[in-house]
């Protein structure tokens, strides 16, 4: 009798026990009747490099990737896509049969895709979009912004410097703003995007004025804990349409899911509550 190995996935990143990928994982798993399995693996720096030589051997098919080594497998991966190496980061490996290790990030296509499916009105081209935060979230948004057709990115970061490098990589469709100068930004913005950590749960307030906010601009936030933060909450108090950042999470997934273990998953009401129960 031959028993066929079990796929195995997970998620790399130190530290790693907050995450909610493994929940999300392997219900779909359940939910596809599929063997395998997904699990959180706390991978210090120092190792990554022999972890990943070693993960095929274990029955892996591939694995997430989060801080700190989103930016550190780039260099260990045999091939990178063209998103990934634009973004200058990964999320996703997939482990080729024959050895190898290919890099992907899929951020972008679940930021996207979040907003297709929590706010389907939603039009990209119709104005700017205003984004806060000069980070790695930032990088893969911006790329799926342009992709998406949007006009104008207005960005603006507490380190100006790290908004005028995303300026120089990305081009003229930026605008810089100073932080002080952020309430300035709203004008005409189809789309505002947080993307900084700021509101989230043990982080600083978003205290950015929302005066000039328009009750007909789209206001997301990849910080999804609390679900609803004060940002997309007083953004809703003025009219305006919401999503949370939790369907980022969940739509990013879906690739990877599919890619490693050959279903493609469903974003649903039942999926959204069983990764916030958890």
């Amino acid at each position: 009798m031959t028993h066929e190995k079990i796929p195995l996935a997970g998620v790399l990143g130190a530290p790693i026990a907050h995450s909610r990928s493994p929940l999300l994982h392997n219900f779909w798993l359940k939910r596809h009747g599929l063997r395998g399995a997904y699990v959180p693996l706390h991978v210090e720096q120092s190792d990554l490099e022999r972890v990943l030589a070693a993960m095929p051997l274990m029955g892996f098919v591939g694995c997430n990737v989060t801080l700190p080594h989103k930016v550190s497998v780039l260099n260990l991966a045999t091939s990178v896509s063209d998103r990934a190496a634009l973004i200058g980061a990964a999320n996703t490996l997939t482990f080729r049969e024959g050895g190898g290790i290919i890099a992907d990030n899929t951020d972008g296509y679940g930021f996207i895709n979040n907003l297709r499916q929590n706010a389907p009105d939603w039009a990209p081209r119709s104005g700017p979009a205003t984004l806060f935060g000069a980070g790695g979230a930032a990088r893969a948004i911006i790329t799926a912004l342009i992709e998406a057709g949007v006009p104008e990115i207005r960005l603006t970061n507490r380190t100006r410097a790290r908004s005028e490098a995303l300026r120089k990589e990305f081009g003229a469709r930026i605008t810089v703003y100073d932080w002080v100068q952020a309430g300035n930004m709203f004008e005409d913005a189809a789309t505002v995007i947080n993307t900084t950590s700021l509101g989230m749960e043990g982080k600083a307030e978003f205290r950015v004025p929302l005066d000039g906010l328009s009750p007909r601009t789209l206001v997301t936030d990849v910080v999804y804990t609390p679900l609803e933060t004060t940002l997309l909450r007083r953004a809703r108090e003025i009219g305006c349409p919401t999503v949370d950042g939790l369907g980022m999470l969940l739509h990013q997934a879906v690739p990877a899911f599919e890619r490693w273990f050959g279903e493609r998953p469903q974003v649903d009401e039942e999926t959204r509550e069983t990764v916030m129960a958890g």
